[in-house]
């Protein structure tokens, strides 16, 4: 019982039987994830300064890790990371290395409660052990990922050209089985070149090469209205644009966020981006601090930029 009390008291508004439940369905969480009912929590990881990262790692970086920043002294290190083999929730390595994997194979509508049972189980698991999928029978009480990082700690990202490190250094110098190499280059042939803009004032931006043409995607974190109106007063000054040959394509929204979009010119590699970027946000910093009325042509730009988005579920 007492653990139950410092579970509630530790957990944050949206775990708290008697306040909202954090989907925004307008219920109390009791009578709502607190009643085991499985509703889409449309911004699962709101409230954590590592948002934007977790919402690329789940949606569009390829391969990618990062220490997960747990708040609790002294806890066992956990990499988080885009995918992992078979896309797998969790693997815990026989060197007792745990990993979590933000891109699986089925999810449930909560993402942070799906990553935090993931963590449970890694905890708790045995050497040499996978998780497949999250079920409803793993985990325990209902928690968050928002229980167990520290919400002001940003991710320490590392992007990986490949899958290799999916595979640790044998001990005995030996090849992986053939079955595991196969699968690792199959990972590998459908990988695509994807490097972060690295600037002032900019984060969770990501040169992506997709083969046919380079995109820069941008995860933001302001409500989308906001953002939108921003972008309109930019689009209404022709200053939408990143530069010469770098269009405005649109964005998607994802987990709660808006993710802008821009056609690049693929014959830049991305530290070539990083000025017209850093650039742009300053840009895009004075939009979001202006709070006069949308003008006549801005309201224009902003009913076309509507048309341009669209929503990943």
């Amino acid at each position: 019982m007492a653990k139950k009390t410092r579970d509630k008291a530790a957990a944050p508004a949206g775990e708290n039987p008697r306040r909202p439940c954090p989907c925004g369905s307008g219920k109390r969480y009791k009578a709502c994830h607190g009643a085991g009912d499985d509703l889409i929590v449309t911004r699962p990881f709101e409230g954590l300064a590592a948002e934007c990262d977790l919402v690329a790692m789940r949606e569009f970086l390829p391969s990618a890790t990062a220490p997960l920043p747990l708040r609790e002294p002294g806890a066992a290190p956990v990499t988080l990371a885009t995918v992992l083999p078979g896309a797998a929730a969790a693997v815990v390595r026989p060197d007792g290395t745990m990993l979590l994997g933000m891109q699986v194979q089925t999810r449930s509508g909560d993402l942070s409660a799906d990553l935090a049972k993931a963590l449970r189980w890694a905890q708790d698991a045995e050497p040499g052990s996978a998780l497949s999928v999250v079920g409803p029978g793993i985990g325990g009480e209902l928690v968050r990922i928002q229980d167990f990082l520290d919400p002001a700690a940003t991710l320490d990202l590392t992007l990986h050209p490949d899958f290799g490190w999916w595979i640790p250094p044998s001990e005995d110098g030996s090849e992986p089985a053939p079955d595991v190499a196969a699968s690792l280059e199959r990972a590998n042939a459908v990988i695509m070149p994807t490097e972060p803009v690295l600037a002032e004032g900019v984060r969770a931006a990501y040169w992506v090469d997709t083969g046919s043409k380079a995109h820069l995607r941008w995860v933001r974190p302001e409500p989308e209205e906001a953002l939108v109106a921003a972008l309109a007063r930019l689009q209404a000054r022709g200053e939408l644009a990143l530069a010469d040959g770098a269009r405005y394509a649109g964005s998607f929204r994802a987990h709660g966020l808006l993710v802008p979009v821009w056609d690049l010119d693929r014959e830049l590699h991305a530290k070539e981006w990083a000025e017209p970027v850093a650039a742009f946000a300053t840009r895009l910093d004075a939009a979001l601090a202006d709070d006069a009325p949308l003008t006549d042509a801005e309201r224009r730009a902003r009913d076309a930029l509507a048309g341009k988005q669209v929503t990943l579920r």
